[in-house]
């Protein structure tokens, strides 16, 4: 069983509340909260709040008085500061939170952690209601079934412009809780932007992340003369005999290609490739271009991570490790592989994209420093990658 816990909408909304203070008024908020200025409510001890950033100063709030009166704290705070609309934002935005407080309680006479659907239909109702804010909801492992994904769907139809995040992977959704939860992805009146179903019996993950999409070129300053570019630098070929072209300071000795565009930020993007072997993935500019070696070789360093892939297999690589990936049974094998970038959040996933659906891969999480450039590499003469 996963390790993820209940969602905790109180601190994470807490914290969002306190991150909109700027420095002057964070400050005087942890002032107000070492006075005496509350009948029944201890004052936080100064040394505990000494140097303390916004998750320290949350963390303290919550052990000392519990979610529901750290926000009734804070709410106070925040009309001294003559915060009114903040105050007012986060008094809307905790009527989600009276649910898990319920669930709470509840946890004291149970000997599971995880809500059953009554735990989720009590929370759908808050979902539905029009002043909630949540963004992001997480309910990993918490036994969601199809009543469970019914009851979310119905919410999240009633009021979609909110939530932009739902994580549902452990669960037992069924098909009929995936068929709905997924066409709401699709639907453009809802902000669902990435649904998470894995690990739930067929291993998939549907996201919204093609709403990322972004337009790619390859760069022929940067191609191996082993490489051939063709239909307008959007598709590359591994030939067997050389290409004239002249030198470029960009341009690998290995049998690889860059594009122009470094990105960061979310960016999504597909390619078809075709052969025996083709390699797909990301680096920093700065990797070497001169050489053989591994300092110079798509997966094979620090800088740069890849998808091997191949007739009858997909292989994740860096710093010269690989690793052969499991692929559910019932995934068919494609040609066709999307690519997802969460630059800010360090994740970088791979997907199986047969007929626009997508099958999840294997994601990398790394603390990225510098833009990403999409790259490919190629084994044997023959392969081929066209940007999608």
């Amino acid at each position: 069983m996963p390790t993820t816990g209940l969602p905790t909408p109180v601190p994470l909304l807490l914290f969002d509340t306190l991150e909109n203070l700027d420095k002057t008024d964070f400050k005087k908020f942890q002032w107000f909260l070492k006075q005496p200025f509350l009948d029944g409510f201890t004052p936080v001890p100064v040394r505990r709040l000494d140097d303390a950033d916004i998750q320290d100063t949350v963390d303290e709030m919550l052990k000392a008085y519990g979610r529901h009166d750290a926000v009734k704290i804070t709410l106070e705070i925040l009309r001294k500061l003559r915060q009114n609309n903040l105050a007012e934002r986060l008094k809307r935005d905790h009527a989600i939170a009276k649910v898990w407080a319920e669930e709470e309680a509840a946890e004291k006479t149970s000997t599971s952690v995880y809500p059953p659907d009554s735990g989720v239909k009590l929370l759908s109702a808050g979902l539905e209601d029009p002043h909630c804010k949540l963004e992001i909801l997480r309910l990993s492992g918490c036994l969601v079934t199809e009543e469970g994904c019914a009851s979310l769907y119905s919410a999240l139809r009633s009021n979609p412009s909110h939530l932009k995040e739902l994580d549902l992977s452990y669960n037992h959704p069924g098909d009929s809780g995936v068929t709905l939860l997924s066409a709401g992805l699709e639907d453009p009146t809802w902000r669902l932007e990435k649904l998470s179903l894995d690990n739930n019996g067929v291993g998939r993950l549907k996201c919204g992340i093609k709403k990322y999409f972004c337009d790619l070129t390859l760069d022929p300053n940067t191609a191996s003369k082993s490489i051939c570019l063709s239909e307008e630098n959007r598709k590359m070929t591994r030939v067997a005999v050389r290409v004239p072209c002249p030198d470029h300071p960009e341009r690998f000795d290995q049998p690889q290609v860059l594009c122009r565009e470094g990105l960061t930020g979310r960016c999504y993007w597909e390619v078809e490739w075709s052969g025996d072997w083709a390699e797909v993935g990301v680096t920093y500019k700065g990797i070497n271009r001169k050489g053989h070696g591994q300092n110079c070789s798509l997966g094979a360093n620090e800088m740069s991570w890849t998808l091997l892939c191949s007739k009858h297999s997909y292989t994740a690589r860096h710093n010269d490790r690989s690793r052969v990936l499991s692929v559910p049974a019932s995934t068919s094998h494609s040609n066709r592989v999307g690519v997802y970038l969460g630059w800010s959040d360090g994740i970088l996933s791979f997907y199986s994209a047969p007929s626009g659906s997508l099958t999840h891969l294997h994601t990398f999480h790394a603390t990225f420093t510098e833009c990403l450039y999409p790259g490919f590499r190629f084994w044997v003469a023959g392969s081929s990658v066209t940007l999608c």
